[in-house]
């Protein structure tokens, strides 16, 4: 196998099948990693398709890899096939200003996406996490959000065109930089958040818009878990659109709240936070929405960038009071956000292990997480217990197993609970289509 690979993409980008910088994601923290027969890293669209050319007749399993900041467990490989690197495509192949859009290869990093629509006043609203090593294709293939895909949408909603491979080694394009395409099936809607399941994404058109005119973020403490949920929904009511609405919850604050800019008051246990992107005017709408019961009233911090920076932190502020963490990306109708908050912590409770949450409280986005010791076999079976309990939660509230991570390894076998049977079939027939032999990352996604 090595062998042959390496006539296709040279020898030094065929690495062992046991490489920890290939075999793991995010999801290392709470104990999952994984083992390849090789990891290969092509340089471009051709060496690709001859890569998946060459598994498709050998019967060859691929998962294809973007930055490797996922917390599913989606590029994690099960013991046999081939990682598929694609951290060398990194071309720009088109940057129009004038006309708002982009051409990227699957390895640009989000920010260079971010920093290059930035410089032309422009910008690339998506942000999720780990800006400088998450990867353009992986962002599409897990439909990745954020916290500004409150107003703006997830990055499904900024991808006009998509070029990818499918089985056999065939290169399809579907879309462009028309900023409307209706002519077919919606196959580039089929390829965002597909996980990797139906083909590897090679490159892709992104549609910018020009910068907002200001960031200028309102927060406030409450309480209760039920008053904070309480400034959600006046939030929603208040007239000017938030560029984000954001949520931590009693456990998150006991960890990551100490570092609050401008400190944390005393009996807090919910932070909500909102953003205007437009006038000053809205913000102060914003912080007249959170006023009611807040603990010493809304809070207009003095640097923006250093409250973004602190709840970009949070995560890593969870992971390192344990050693790891299994963190769910459950979502659920806003309106029973505080019955999710409160719930996470009665499951971890109930599992004899410590909960927290925190997220996108605007669109009713959890991140519950159990946290670690991911040497400690006892703490892990019971944070995937509790795990368990979580999805079947988000369900039963009429929500959704993933918000913004995707399904994965994690939460394979779950669609099936969340989906009736026919369009658990539907899911099914997609990817016997598209992908006949099962050889795009197996094991994910379906139920």
């Amino acid at each position: 196998m090595q062998r042959d690979l390496a006539r296709i993409v040279g020898d030094e980008w065929v690495r062992p099948g046991d490489d920890p910088v290939y075999t793991t994601d995010q999801t290392a923290f709470s104990a999952v990693r994984g083992i390849a027969e090789a990891v290969v890293l092509p340089a471009d669209v051709d060496e690709v398709a001859a890569v998946v050319a060459w598994c498709s007749e050998h019967e060859v399993a691929i998962v294809p890899r973007g930055g490797g900041t996922g917390w599913a467990g989606g590029a994690v490989p099960r013991g046999s096939g081939i990682v598929l690197g694609l951290e060398r495509l990194t071309r720009i192949r088109a940057l129009d200003p004038l006309q708002w859009r982009m051409e990227v290869e699957a390895g640009v990093t989000t920010a260079t996406v971010q920093r290059l629509a930035r410089e032309n006043g422009l910008c690339f609203p998506p942000d999720p996490g780990a800006a400088e090593s998450s990867q353009i294709g992986g962002n599409i293939a897990t439909n990745a959000g954020g916290p500004h895909c409150f107003k703006y949408g997830v990055t499904g909603a900024w991808v006009t065109g998509i070029e990818a491979v499918l089985a056999g080694g065939a290169v399809v394009r579907v879309g462009g930089p028309a900023r409307k395409d209706v002519a077919g099936y919606d196959v580039r809607g089929l390829l965002v958040g597909s996980e990797g399941t139906l083909g590897v994404i090679t490159a892709a058109w992104l549609r910018l818009i020009p910068a907002p005119a200001a960031a200028l973020p309102v927060a406030a403490f409450y309480a209760s878990t039920a008053a904070g949920a309480e400034a959600v929904a006046r939030l929603m009511a208040a007239g000017p659109i938030p560029a984000a609405i954001e949520y931590l919850d009693a456990g998150a604050l006991r960890i990551a709240g100490g570092g609050f800019p401008g400190g944390m008051p005393e009996g807090a246990q919910m932070l909500v936070l909102a953003e205007a992107d437009t006038t000053a005017e809205d913000r102060d709408a914003l912080a007249e929405a959170l006023a009611d019961d807040a603990l010493g009233g809304p809070i207009v911090p003095a640097d923006p960038a250093a409250l973004w920076r602190w709840r970009d932190g949070v995560g890593l502020a969870v992971t390192a009071e344990r050693g790891g963490k299994l963190s769910e990306d459950i979502a659920v109708p806003v309106d029973r956000l505080g019955e999710a908050i409160e719930e996470t912590l009665l499951i971890g409770e109930r599992h004899g292990i410590e909960a927290c949450s925190w997220g996108h409280a605007g669109d009713g986005n959890l991140h519950s997480t159990f946290l670690l010791d991911p040497r400690d076999q006892l703490a892990v079976r019971r944070a995937q217990a509790a795990a368990a309990d979580l999805l079947a939660m988000a369900i039963r509230l009429d929500g959704t197993i993933s918000g913004e991570h995707g399904i994965g390894v994690l939460k394979n076998g779950w669609l099936q609970h969340q989906w009736k049977a026919p369009a658990v079939a539907v899911h099914r027939a997609i990817k016997d289509a598209l992908d006949p032999d099962g050889i795009f990352n197996p094991g994910k996604k379906q139920p």
